[in-house]
């Protein structure tokens, strides 16, 4: 990946989180640190999406055990 395609992506992060906090949807600290890892080409979009999934997964079965 080059230095230009990081810059991109990093780029598109940014503008995410920005159009999501002028939106009102947080965004945890777990889903900034995939981004990241995404934008430095170390996880493909694949797997940032699986990670988040499963992520969301487990939340949603602790708040349907405890709520």
């Amino acid at each position: 990946m080059t230095s230009k395609q990081i810059s991109r992506r990093i780029a598109a992060v940014k503008t995410a989180d920005a159009i999501n906090a002028i939106e009102g949807v947080p965004v945890s600290n777990y889903a900034r640190m995939l981004s990241r890892s995404w934008a430095r080409g170390e996880l493909s979009g694949e797997q940032m999406k699986s990670a988040l999934l499963a992520s969301h997964r487990k939340m949603a079965e602790q708040v349907q055990r405890h709520g």
